[in-house]
């Protein structure tokens, strides 16, 4: 434990003084809340002489003693609400302890205190609870910064991203508009949930310790199973297993999860996330794109109220239809050079013309993803499925029905960022383990994001999976779009980061 500053020391001297008083700071019985800051605010009627037997609970954010009273503001799960502490209101005749003692000297701002009382309107104006009963029921023993605004000015603002991040519970106290952006990442989710249920899909839960580490292309985390003795792999995905599910005969399942990547960390990447996939059978990707801008639509209204939502300083408007359009064809588009037919060393060489570095362990797939990234996401700022996929960068999809080289895929993009991804899934056997093969090859080249071969997946494909449609979709990339955020790590409650130096 690191060295105590002087107002630590100060408040652990005022919790001795506490107890000694015969007030325990930490008390275990309950307390009974019967109303919040907000619902009084909004539903307080001074004709009809409501909210006079309220009981309220918080943390107090200020105190201004007034010689025998005390204003303080507390702050409860809705926002701030005034106190009025008169000294012979919550003290007997004979015994003033708790207002000149506790009130004025031992109370500080970060305590949660229990009141009681009835409401009314200061001169001021300010809606108020004249406190009849107060009980402390916490003591915090370390100080909050004190956020103050003069003049539309914020002084020693809690801001700096890192302690923010690093101390979240402090940043929910002094930043109370934190809370909102949390709150919406809830409804995205909710929304989500709603919408698949309502349409008879089931929720189900899939392994994260994985023998195998399938369903996308990335690095896993990976770790030791002792009494196995066998290595386990954090997943990177959970496509496979909601796979195996349809094949085992549930038409509609999906599921919210937290998914590993060991990858870097940025403003779009953290390596713990949530990802939302589904799958439907006897769908196809056409069908997913229509169902997806529903999808979409519906969590924008539920979360903003609103289709038209600000991103950074974009206006993005969520209604349908969304822009569809071919990756060949955007890559058209944006560089002037049509690729479609060019073979693995002319789209190197290609990459070569345009500046994008490449290395020997880089395919066609590859290659052509660096170019779409490079030339052609920052472009897709309006909602915009890029459609059909090569089919080397699409190992688990379904090959396009018309179109030699390509598969049935596409993502959702908004704002220069992917947050959603679907196929027609791959339900081939034969195709599928030539595809991990193909994997395979790659990774022999020194992809170390190659999918591995899964032999018990494609073993489930033998017994026969109906037409599927799949959709992922990146939780917390489409909580950034709904809150306008710039950073993953403003929608995480707590974002990896580097451990703390002492």
């Amino acid at each position: 434990m690191s060295e105590l500053n002087e107002l630590q020391i100060q408040r652990r001297q005022k919790l001795d003084q506490l107890f000694q008083l015969g007030i325990n700071p930490y008390p275990a019985e309950l307390w009974d809340i019967n109303a919040y800051s907000q619902e009084i605010l909004d539903g307080f009627n001074a004709e009809e002489n409501n909210f006079q037997e309220v009981s309220m609970a918080g943390r107090i954010m200020s105190i201004q003693p007034k010689g025998k009273v005390c204003f303080m503001k507390i702050q409860d799960k809705d926002g701030r609400f005034q106190l009025y502490v008169g000294r012979d209101n919550i003290c007997t005749e004979e015994d003033k302890t708790l207002f000149d003692q506790v009130v004025l000297h031992l109370l500080d701002i970060g305590d949660i205190i229990g009141v009681t009382g009835s409401v009314f309107v200061t001169r001021t104006g300010e809606t108020t609870l004249r406190v009849d009963k107060l009980k402390v029921l916490c003591k915090s023993l370390n100080p909050l910064p004190i956020v103050k605004e003069k003049d539309g000015v914020l002084y020693d603002a809690f801001s700096d991203s890192e302690l923010r991040h690093r101390m979240r519970y402090v940043d929910l106290i002094v930043n109370t508009h934190v809370k909102e952006t949390f709150i919406k990442r809830s409804k995205v989710i909710q929304s989500l949930r709603n919408t698949f249920l309502d349409s008879g899909y089931m929720e189900v839960e899939t392994p994260i310790l994985q023998t195998v580490h399938g369903g996308a292309a990335a690095r896993p985390f990976k770790t030791h199973h002792n009494a196995l003795d066998i290595p386990l792999f954090l997943r990177i995905a959970n496509e496979l297993y909601l796979k195996r599910l349809i094949v085992g005969g549930f038409d509609g399942v999906f599921e919210f999860a937290k998914n590993f990547r060991n990858e870097g960390i940025d403003k779009t990447h953290n390596p713990e996330f949530t990802g939302l996939e589904i799958y439907v059978a006897y769908k196809d990707y056409n069908w997913m794109m229509d169902y997806t801008e529903q999808m979409i639509e519906k969590v924008a209204m539920d979360v903003n109220g609103t289709t038209e939502v600000m991103v950074g300083e974009q206006a993005i408007s969520f209604a349908r239809p969304y822009k569809r359009i071919t990756m060949f064809d955007a890559i058209k588009e944006y560089t002037g050079v049509d690729i479609s037919k060019m073979d693995e060393a002319q789209i190197r060489e290609a990459c070569k013309q345009m500046g994008i570095p490449t290395d020997a362990s880089m395919g066609k797939g590859k290659l052509i993803d660096e170019i779409f990234g490079a030339k052609c996401e920052m472009h897709c700022i309006q909602p915009t499925f890029i459609t059909d996929y090569p089919i080397e960068m699409s190992p688990l999809t379904k090959k396009h029905r018309t179109v030699e080289g390509l598969v049935e895929r596409f993502e959702l993009f908004v704002n220069g960022k992917e947050i959603a991804n679907a196929y027609s899934e791959l339900n081939d056997p034969i195709d599928q383990r030539e595809r991990f093969e193909d994997q395979l090859k790659l990774a022999g080249r020194g992809d170390d994001e190659a999918m591995p071969f899964d032999e018990d997946f494609l073993r489930s494909l033998e017994y026969g999976m109906p037409p599927t449609a799949g959709l992922g979709v990146g939780i917390d990339r489409l909580t950034m779009m709904m809150t306008n955020q710039s950073s993953i790590q403003e929608v995480l409650f707590f974002p990896q980061m580097r451990p703390e130096r002492n």
